[in-house]
């Protein structure tokens, strides 16, 4: 498993595909904050509930100035299914090699249903608006993360 990543750290670069399978880099949100959560699977009870969540509250990130990336490994054609099934304004982006996951540490051993097995980490990052890690969080829930995010960053949703 790659090291965790903390505040202070610079976030690493990537250029993922999106739903619609346009190149998406976090490059080009330089000069905004941005949100970047990794999710285990598009079209699942948890991800949907998480991903319904930040498209609910999008206009209150955005007015924030917050921008908000979703990440999984699924393939862009699923995140196209998973974007119109649950109408999420949220941009999801595709790591089917999880290299993007890799790179910050929110792909490796976890424990689910008191087992040790190796998969996405639910975790979310905050990048600042010149690219570092302004807040790391591994382990989140998918229910009430949204809300806690939005107490731990001042926004009133």
């Amino acid at each position: 498993m790659s090291e965790r990543l903390q505040a202070g750290d610079t976030a690493p670069a990537f250029t993922l595909k999106n739903a619609d399978g346009d190149d998406v880099s976090l490059s080009g949100h330089k000069g905004r904050k941005v949100i970047v959560y990794f999710y285990p699977a598009a079209l699942t009870p948890g991800c949907t509930k998480q991903a319904c969540d930040f498209t609910d509250n999008l206009a209150a990130l955005a007015d924030a100035g917050y921008d908000v990336l979703g990440i999984s490994p699924d393939k862009p054609e699923k995140l196209g299914k998973f974007r119109e099934k649950e109408s999420l304004k949220v941009t999801l982006l595709s790591d089917p090699d999880k290299s993007t996951l890799e790179a910050y540490g929110a792909f490796g051993e976890k424990t689910m249903y008191g087992k040790k097995v190796t998969g996405v980490i639910r975790s979310t990052f905050v990048v600042d608006e010149d690219g570092k890690i302004e807040h790391a969080w591994y382990n989140v829930r998918a229910t009430g993360h949204v809300a806690k995010l939005l107490k731990d960053l001042k926004i009133a949703a």
